[in-house]
């Protein structure tokens, strides 16, 4: 069973960064397209930023130029880098992998941001 390991989240003021990491326990982490969604509290759950298997980013029009999405294959890690945050970023970050036949879902990470 494929497991996705969320780390890297916690509390930050407003314009400090973090980043977030993804662990992928698959072999074939290279095929998955990889995303970050995130979940408010009474909100759905939003796409953040998502990135092919090679490497082409899309990004939420929310954090264009703030976030950057990367994934290292050898490592099976794809990585948030969050700047710039802001109170309105506050979430739970989820981790998903993606291919034709499967969707898979991290434990989800909370980020925090004061004002």
């Amino acid at each position: 069973q494929v497991q996705l390991v969320e780390s890297g989240g916690g509390l930050v003021q407003a314009g400090g960064s973090l980043r977030l990491t993804c662990a992928c326990s698959s072999r074939l982490f290279s095929l998955y397209v990889m995303a970050w969604y995130r979940q408010a509290p009474g909100n759905q759950r939003e796409l953040v930023a998502s990135i092919t298997s090679g490497g082409d980013p899309n990004y939420a029009d929310s954090v264009k130029g703030r976030f950057t999405i990367s994934r290292d294959n050898p490592k099976n890690t794809v990585y948030l880098q969050m700047n710039s945050l802001k109170p309105e970023d506050t979430a739970v970050y989820y981790c998903n992998a993606k291919n034709l036949v499967q969707n898979i879902w991290g434990q989800g990470a909370q980020v925090t941001v004061t004002s």
